[in-house]
Parts: structure tokens; C-alpha cells; sequence
């Protein structure tokens, strides 16, 4: 049984006439007559009688006009229901680095529209984020990585995030107009954990030119190798949204290093037969915005920090 059959009857039999139930609904009266006719034969019985110009309910139709209201006012509230900021829960994954600099203003925005969802975030690794969106065990990804290309996997781009190579002030380094691979030959490298993505590329690219950098500490933690790069313990390679602060102070410096083979990208990943629904749309728009506002974005974190 189609809702516009229902609708049609309410409408008769409000206006008793189905010329105007037509005009009101914007149907032609054919239309209305038709919606009828399906309704009488699917319950067997005659839903209207008219009387000169007039047409009244028979008893029949009586009964199921109260019936026909409450599956409509059902139906209108499920609708409600459905579009109004949701309760539950949504699952992302990420990596430290946006997890710490760039999430957090695009959540406390989330919370003002869904603040009964509760937002599971589980920082791991992106080989880790991508078989959990191929699982359905989390519903969406926001990692930093060359352009993901995966069978299962729509991956949206917000931006290039930069990375950056950084020394403590005064490093022998620090003034030259442009360094390349080779004059990173026999330096001290404070690196991420071996499973990121932006190490394993800058790694390949130093190998590729055949220059040896000593790795001396490996961390997980992005505080932790700011701080060994700050006592000048060796260079590390990090996104400049995480180290904007200790630049402006002067606690690092920026080497003037940049290769095309470490271009990377903040994304969003999801399963292509993931439902969108409401919640999980705007939280994809949210951090379109936020990519998008760049340098604005990256103000407020460190405010916040």
C-alpha cells in the first residue's frame, strides 16, 4: 500500500469532495479517484458515498480513517526521529599527529549539533585504519598519506598537509638556501614509530640517493621527538601543523628541505557501501571545512593548546 493512497483518503474525507482533495494535494482529480478505487479494492469494501455534490465516509471508511492518522503521525515521526541529532556512537580512526593538531576543533563543532553521540577515536596506525574500514569496524578514517587507491575504499583528499624537516636553533644546516638528500649524509634522525607513513617515504627517498641517517631514537609520541629535536639530539621529519608553536617560539627551526616523493595528504577514508547517514555526513563536511580554512584552522588548535 503506497502512503500517497493514504494521504488521497485523509484528504477526501476532510474536504468531503475529490475535486478539492486534488486541488489541495496537486493531483489531477483522475488521480485521486484512482488512489481511491486501489484503496476499496485492496480492503474489499466502499470507502465513500456521495451524496448530490458531497461525498461522506461510510462506515468502513470510518475505521480506517483513524487508523489511516495514526500511521501517517507514525510515519511523520519516524521522519523526525530520523533527521534530529542522534544518540549512539560513531567510530573513526586516525594518527596521532591529526588526532593532537587538527581534530579537535572539528569535534567540539560536532558536539554542539550531536551532542548525544558519542565519538570513539582510536589512534593506530593507517595499515590498521584501512582494515578496519574494509571490516566495518569503525565507520570512517582521517589519516595523513600519498593518494589512497583501494578497491573498497573511497578515499576524499582535504588537503596537502606539509611536512617539514626540523632541527634545533643554530643547526649548521639552518642557513642554506636549499638542502638536498645528500647534505642530510651522516645526520642524527629522531624518528616516528617505523609503521608511519611519511618516515617510511622520507627513509626510502634518503636510501634512494644513498645517504645514511642515523636513527638514534625511534618514538611514538610527537611531544617526545620535539623535545630531542629542541636539545638538538638529531633532525626530525614532522607535519608543520604539529610543530607551528615551537616554530613561532623559536624552540625549532625549519630546514629549507622539500622533495615531491614525501607530498602527502590529509584524507578522509570510508567504505564505498557505507550508509551516510545524517550524523556521519556532517561530520565529513565538518572536516572539509576545516581543511579548507588552512592557516585559520591551525590558529585555533594552538590556542587551544
Amino acid at each position: 500500500m503506497d502512503f500517497i493512497y493514504i494521504r488521497s483518503f485523509i484528504e477526501v474525507a476532510r474536504c468531503h469532495s475529490f475535486t478539492k482533495a486534488a486541488e489541495n494535494l496537486g493531483y489531477v482529480q483522475s488521480s485521486v479517484t484512482t488512489h481511491i478505487q486501489k484503496l476499496e479494492q485492496e480492503y474489499g469494501v466502499v470507502l465513500f458515498e456521495r451524496f448530490g455534490r458531497s461525498m461522506r465516509l461510510t462506515s468502513a471508511g470510518e475505521q480506517l480513517r483513524d487508523t489511516f492518522e495514526q500511521i501517517l503521525a507514525l510515519y511523520e515521526s519516524s521522519k523526525h526521529l530520523i533527521s534530529r541529532p542522534a544518540k549512539g556512537h560513531l567510530d573513526i580512526g586516525t594518527i596521532e599527529s591529526l588526532f593532537s593538531y587538527f581534530l579537535p576543533p572539528v569535534f567540539h563543532r560536532y558536539r554542539q549539533v550531536y551532542p548525544e553521540i558519542n565519538l570513539q577515536v582510536h589512534p593506530i596506525t593507517e595499515t590498521q585504519i584501512l582494515q578496519l574500514i574494509k571490516a566495518g569496524e569503525i565507520d570512517l578514517g582521517v589519516v595523513l598519506d600519498q593518494p589512497i587507491q583501494e578497491e573498497d575504499i573511497e578515499a576524499i583528499k582535504l588537503r596537502e598537509e606539509e611536512l617539514v624537516l626540523v632541527a634545533s636553533p643554530g643547526h649548521r644546516l639552518q642557513q642554506a638556501v636549499q638542502i638536498c638528500a645528500a647534505d642530510l649524509n651522516g645526520q642524527s634522525y629522531i624518528a616516528t614509530e617505523h609503521t608511519c607513513t611519511y618516515r617510511n617515504a622520507f627513509e626510502k627517498l634518503l636510501g634512494k640517493h644513498g645517504v645514511a641517517c642515523d636513527v638514534h631514537h625511534e618514538f611514538g609520541s610527537l611531544e617526545a621527538i620535539k623535545q630531542c629535536v629542541s636539545y638538538g639530539l638529531g633532525i626530525g621529519l614532522l607535519p608543520r601543523i604539529a610543530v607551528v608553536r615551537e616554530l613561532a617560539e623559536g624552540r625549532l627551526v625549519r630546514l629549507p628541505f622539500s622533495h615531491p616523493d614525501i607530498t602527502f595528504y590529509t584524507q578522509i577514508v570510508i567504505h564505498r557501501k557505507k550508509w551516510r547517514d545524517p550524523a556521519i555526513r556532517h561530520m565529513i563536511e565538518l572536516l572539509r571545512e576545516a581543511a579548507g580554512r588552512g592557516g585559520e584552522g591551525e590558529g585555533e588548535i594552538s590556542a587551544a593548546l
